[in-house]
């Protein structure tokens, strides 16, 4: 998968989590800026291991802080 897919699918499953698209920025804290609680992050991680078909452990999970984290972490888990 390449970059622009990536980042065409990431977006997808943030609009499908209920991120209105106009606050999806690469800079953007999945915690702080997107107000992502820790159900909204449960609902994340199951459609973006779903639709990217990766397995997120939890000790990587603190790779996944920000939109532009979780775009690197996808880039190295779905070459």
């Amino acid at each position: 998968m390449n970059a622009k897919e990536i980042r065409r699918n990431l977006y997808k499953v943030f609009r499908m989590t209920g991120i209105p698209r106009n606050v999806i920025d690469e800079r953007a804290s999945l915690t702080d800026d997107l107000f992502m609680d820790d159900v909204d992050m449960a609902c994340f991680l199951f459609y973006l291991e779903t639709r990217f078909k990766v397995n997120v452990k939890n000790e990587e999970m603190t790779h996944l802080q920000s939109v532009g984290s979780t775009i690197n972490y996808l880039q190295q888990h779905c070459a």
